[in-house]
């Protein structure tokens, strides 16, 4: 009796211990069969490549860079700032008939100054990254508005600014756009980088044990450094494809992705025994959220009660994954 009780109790710890493992995989599959239930639009190829193209890549490009610093310990509340940045000069320098490529390098440049000013924040004067980064936000929410008489949008849809915008946004490779081809790029990256490179393992030592990596010889002020510039160089590449896509400029919209990439983050962490950030997980955590966000659109519900869909939704695959961990161990 007490071997059978044994093997009893050993099926449930594995059962739990898959239930919590794949709790991402499992919610994104009912989600996917109660959307195809509840509207028959939801997978017809026009309504799927519109997820994919305006609702996936640009959070999931913000939310690689927030994968990055979350796998270093810290996190970082102004990738909205650096959408923005990128987003307003880009378009200034069309505007003022500079070519795209001018137009690209100077929305990066803007994103950079972010990074670099939210690194010597946290570096050099040892402000906590919360702190810092939520500083950078508030002067960065500012200076959109002084930039703009008070927050005016910037458009540009015609003439020379609008064929740059077209060339970047609506061209195509293979047959997917230019979008979906730089988060593809991006993807490959990140992954390579946080998962099989020298960079990747500081990174993930500093967030797994801070002080065990400033003793064994990682230089950590420098590898912090390029965790927030790269976070925030991501979110400028956001900037300029949000821009090119509405042909516009519209002060603080970058603060949209803030939350939604934080969430995708956290979500994917569930895939890791260790509840680490990773590539792979963020990206179903963001397919997660834009297929809610597109079912929850499709069957009528409005804007407000889709934060709530989502926000319950965050809140009941991370506590099904956590709790059924426990409960395995």
């Amino acid at each position: 009796m007490s071997i059978s009780a044994n093997d009893n109790n050993s099926a449930k710890v594995s059962v739990r211990g898959f239930l919590a493992k794949y709790s991402v995989l499992i919610a994104f599959a009912a989600i996917v069969i109660f959307f195809s239930v509840a509207s028959p639009t939801f997978l017809t190829p026009a309504n799927l490549f519109n997820v994919l193209v305006n609702n996936v890549v640009m959070l999931a490009i913000v939310a690689l860079g927030l994968t990055i610093v979350i796998s270093s310990g810290g996190i970082d509340l102004s990738v909205g700032v650096s959408v923005d940045m990128a987003s307003m000069i880009f378009v200034m320098l069309l505007a003022a008939g500079y070519s795209g490529v001018v137009g690209v390098a100077g929305g990066l440049g803007a994103a950079l100054i972010v990074g670099i000013l939210n690194a010597i924040l946290i570096t050099r004067l040892n402000i906590s990254p919360f702190l810092a980064t939520l500083g950078v936000l508030f002067i960065g929410q500012s200076t959109q508005q002084l930039a703009t008489s008070g927050g005016q949008p910037i458009y540009l849809t015609s003439g020379y600014a609008a064929d740059q915008f077209n060339a970047i946004a609506r061209t195509a490779l293979f047959g997917m756009p230019t979008p979906v081809i730089v988060l593809i790029v991006l993807v490959v990256a990140v992954h390579v980088l946080l998962h099989r490179s020298v960079f990747g393992r500081y990174v993930q030592a500093m967030g797994a044990q801070p002080g065990v990596a400033w003793y064994s010889g990682i230089r950590v002020p420098r590898e912090l450094s390029m965790v927030h510039v790269l976070c925030a160089l991501l979110a400028g590449v956001t900037g300029i494809l949000l821009s090119a896509t509405v042909k516009s400029y519209v002060p603080l919209s970058g603060n949209a992705f803030l939350l939604d990439a934080i969430g995708a983050t956290f979500i994917g962490t569930t895939l890791s025994r260790e509840r680490k950030p990773s590539v792979i997980g963020t990206l179903l955590g963001v397919l997660l959220l834009a297929i809610v966000k597109n079912g929850l659109l499709l069957v009528g519900w409005n804007f407000y009660w889709q934060q709530v869909g989502i926000g319950v939704l965050v809140f009941l695959v991370l506590a099904a994954s956590f709790g059924l961990r426990r409960a395995a161990h």
